[in-house]
């Protein structure tokens, strides 16, 4: 069956040459998928929070769904699930990976009214999806009453792996001595609140004077690695997210993980010896939790705990929700 499956996935995020670390993990997704041989024709689109590139993208959607034969439609966050309805033509699956269930935050640290407005939509159309995926069990507490899938991104173990610190910062030019924090998101984004990270890295520096960090900015996916491999901590600071990506790819890399209690993060890192889940957001208990980690300055048995996320086991799973979303459609017809 999956052999001759043809899914129109849909995206509001994808790499741009301005922007080459946007969205990797949809990229290795919708490759992973084609390696099992799904056929994927890929539209992407920016919405950036305007009505007419959202219609724009909805025209371009219902044109390719009536002059191209297609099984279903995966659409890669709520919003663009929005662009596969009215009408609702195929049958839907939808993945929800975080803002667009959680709210878009704005520079005074509020959520913002476009924000509750893509909640809504969000909402409406995980109520019309066939099926729908969440990237974590936090997010479901946003859904609809509805069945779901729990499915995380998953990762390139090959890809995603431990190097030997000092030939890591040799590669990239770093110090081999100096205590590195590598901050896990784009300072920019503002749900990442690199503010606060600041703060705590001001409070950590008063134990480790020497410190540094470095931020996930305008790196590319490829590179990645070798931050990870050179730093002494991943600092994660932010006020939600779903499945934060870098910090399984941290934990594949062996490097120990700080970061507030978000998406999914108690689960990946708990057990894992050597991280820490901060009890609470502010600065003092942050740094309490760096200064914990950079005064063992010992990587951890982090790989184990993320070999189920390996894309190959992942890719599996979404194949199976797209059964199960044609036969809840072949069921439907059936009846009508």
């Amino acid at each position: 069956m999956t052999d001759k499956l043809s899914i129109l996935m849909l995206t509001s995020e994808w790499p741009t040459p301005e922007h080459p670390e946007y969205a990797p993990f949809i990229v290795r997704q919708a490759n992973s998928l084609q390696r099992f041989g799904i056929q994927i024709d890929l539209f992407h689109f920016r919405g950036s929070k305007n009505v007419g590139n959202y219609f724009r993208a909805w025209k371009t959607v219902q044109n390719r769904v009536s002059t191209n034969h297609y099984d279903l439609i995966h659409a890669q966050f709520g919003q663009s699930g929005a662009l596969a309805i009215l009408p609702k033509s195929l049958p839907l699956v939808v993945t929800f990976r975080g803002s667009d269930l959680e709210g878009i935050v704005d520079r005074n640290g509020r959520y913002s009214l476009a924000g509750k407005v893509l909640q809504i939509v969000s909402r409406f159309v995980a109520r019309h999806a066939d099926q729908v995926i969440v990237v974590s069990s936090s997010l479901a507490r946003s859904l609809p009453r509805r069945d779901y899938h729990i499915i995380p991104s998953g990762l390139d173990l090959e890809m995603f792996h431990p190097i030997a610190q000092g030939d890591a910062r040799r590669m990239l030019g770093l110090s081999p001595t100096q205590p590195i924090i590598f901050f896990g998101g784009n300072p920019d984004v503002l749900i990442k609140r690199y503010e606060l990270a600041q703060a705590a890295f001001t409070l950590t520096r008063g134990r480790f004077p020497e410190i540094t960090m470095l931020a996930a900015k305008g790196i590319a996916h490829s590179e990645i690695p070798l931050y990870l491999n050179a730093a002494d901590v991943l600092l994660l600071t932010s006020l939600h997210e779903g499945s934060p990506n870098v910090v399984k790819e941290a934990l594949a890399c062996n490097l120990p993980v700080v970061s507030t209690d978000v998406g999914d993060v108690r689960e990946r890192i708990g057990g894992v010896e050597g991280c820490v889940v901060c009890a609470d957001d502010r600065p003092e208990t942050i740094a309490a939790g760096l200064t914990q980690v950079l005064s063992r300055r010992e990587r951890v048995n982090g790989r184990a705990a993320v070999q189920d996320l390996d894309e190959r086991i992942v890719t599996q799973k979404v194949i199976e929700v797209y059964k199960l979303a044609l036969g809840r459609a072949e069921n439907s017809h059936s009846r009508a």
